[in-house]
């Protein structure tokens, strides 16, 4: 209940009014991305995330999803303030394992003011940390850490592939309106390997993974209720992100897909290129949220089918943050035929994402 409480406290925090004084620098486009600089910590910006999701099996080819996120927010409130205890910038961490046997999510989150060692997000390369949680870049390798309460893992994500760089080498449209961007990079096809601690039981563990990297002091465009977001792992060592923002009706009100094929050639997609129609749905039993679950993806000539893991993959965060998401793990087939896996997030289906 503690833990509870001060998330509730630190996200109206991280969302309030930010002093006057306070100017966070914009997104422009033609601004390269270096590494490994900007693989770490971008604390002017206003909110950044390192979002790592993948799939995983045990030595009986039982499957598993998992995810852990890092938040890095800068609320522009206290900043003048020469206390160790002002909240300068917030982390909060997120995390799931979607396990079919148990056939709902076990999640666990947690957040803190950074500061004393305790929680960190540290410049020049990828080390953050937060009560338990961490995700740190050895030369190459990334050491992703969680002890929770009902799972814990210990993950090797190395990679196999240099960044992919979405929208326009790293400078993501959310919008028509040039200054609704975000930095944004992908990787894609990272190996796998590790423990995972489950059910009373410990697991050796491989798969493939993904790590998004986004950083951003804008908010979602007037108008906007949430988004759906996915990332494929192909089989034969493709790659695909996609996403749209969409309305109260469901209308996309901005798209967009970066597709890289097994040669390592790129291809950003402009938003009429991109398409998420539903092929099915699930009703949420404890918040009555009706979720599209499963989805026909296009992208120009790509066209990919994504089914769920399992159904019933919906993060309820509002006893903490006030959000409820969907966010899985998924199959994906093209013409039938299983070709990868990867990840959908869902946002905004319940009520509209207030960021």
């Amino acid at each position: 209940m503690r833990r509870r409480h001060f998330l509730t406290l630190a996200l109206g925090v991280a969302f309030a009014r930010a002093e006057a004084e306070v100017r966070y620098p914009d997104v422009v486009a033609g601004a390269a991305l270096a590494f490994p600089r900007d693989e770490g910590a971008h604390p002017a910006f206003r909110t950044e995330w390192w979002y790592v999701t993948g799939s995983l099996r045990d030595a009986r080819q039982r499957e598993y999803g998992f995810q852990l996120t890092f938040f890095r927010s800068r609320p522009g409130v206290a900043e003048a303030s020469a206390s160790a205890f002002a909240p300068r910038q917030l982390l909060f961490a997120h995390a799931a394992l979607a396990n079919p046997a148990q056939g709902r999510l076990a999640v666990d989150e947690r957040a803190a003011r950074a500061g004393f060692g305790l929680a960190y997000a540290n410049e020049g390369r990828t080390d953050v940390a937060i009560d338990g949680a961490s995700l740190v870049d050895r030369h190459g390798t990334y050491a992703a850490h969680l002890t929770a309460r009902d799972f814990a893992f210990d993950l090797a994500l190395t990679k196999t592939q240099p960044a992919l760089l979405e929208g326009d080498a790293g400078f993501s449209r959310k919008s028509p309106a040039p200054l609704d961007a975000s930095y944004y990079y992908s990787l894609p096809q990272l190996r796998a390997q590790g423990v995972l601690r489950h059910d009373g039981r410990s697991d050796d563990v491989s798969g493939v993974a993904w790590l998004d990297h986004e950083w951003s002091s804008r908010l979602l465009m007037s108008g906007a209720v949430g988004w759906d977001w996915t990332g494929i792992n192909f089989d034969d060592g493709a790659a695909l992100m996609a996403f749209r923002i969409r309305d109260a009706e469901g209308r996309a009100m901005w798209a967009s897909a970066t597709y890289r094929d097994r040669d390592g050639r790129t291809t950003t997609y402009a938003p009429q290129q991109v398409s998420f129609v539903a092929q099915s749905h699930w009703r949420s039993p404890r918040t009555g949220t009706d979720y599209p679950v499963a989805f026909a993806i296009r992208a120009g000539d790509i066209a990919v089918e994504l089914d769920p893991l399992m159904l019933d993959q919906e993060l309820d965060a509002r006893a903490a943050i006030g959000v409820v998401y969907w966010e899985g793990a998924v199959r994906a087939r093209i013409g039938g035929r299983a070709v990868g896996r990867g990840y959908l997030e869902l946002t905004g289906y319940g009520k509209p994402l207030r960021i």
